[in-house]
């Protein structure tokens, strides 16, 4: 039977080979087969926080991370929320939150907002919550649990051109036209 002390350093190496810098590599996982998606959950995270098209990530001992993504943008859509991921994300990963967030856009309205931090309660509750600037908006959990596929601004056009239509106008048939129309018909 081993020791404590032995077990403690064993268990300290393997924690320091997993979230290495080496640990990152293409297709998602690191040397060891570890991927973005198994590490998040490990720092108490839900893995479906990120899109399905990551391609390569890196974790310093700092809990500095970047996540490249397999094409130039994505979109993903979580219950009515439509969120825009760029090519690059960064932050800082601790046990329940993702802080200095970079690369992670919510649409609201006819803006596209800038998530600064990601956080869980911990102990774990059904909620996670994310601030945007010094908003912040609570949602459920189970939303993120599983891992979203990529979409390309042409899946979700409609959606995120309906509210510019409304604001801007549309040259073809104005929606601000049509609800008048509706309120003036006898």
């Amino acid at each position: 039977m081993e020791s404590f002390p032995s077990l403690v350093f064993i268990s300290f190496v393997m924690l320091a080979l997993i979230y290495s810098p080496a640990a990152a590599a293409a297709g998602g996982g690191g040397s060891n087969g570890t991927t973005v998606f198994d590490v998040l959950p490990q720092f108490g995270l839900p893995a479906g926080l990120l899109p399905d098209a990551v391609a390569s990530y890196s974790l310093d001992e700092d809990g500095g991370f970047t996540v490249e993504l397999d094409r130039p943008s994505c979109y993903v859509q979580f219950d009515s929320n439509l969120v825009y991921y760029e090519r690059r994300i960064t932050g800082t990963l601790k046990i329940g939150s993702i802080r200095n967030l970079e690369g992670v856009q919510v649409q609201r309205l006819f803006l596209w907002l800038g998530v600064d931090e990601i956080k869980v309660d911990l102990p774990p509750s059904d909620y996670i919550y994310f601030q945007v600037g010094w908003i912040s908006k609570r949602l459920s959990i189970e939303d993120f649990r599983e891992v979203h596929s990529c979409q390309d601004r042409a899946a979700y056009r409609d959606q995120i051109g309906l509210v510019w239509m409304m604001i801007m106008g549309d040259p073809f048939s104005s929606l601000v036209d049509h609800f008048l129309s509706f309120s003036t018909s006898p």
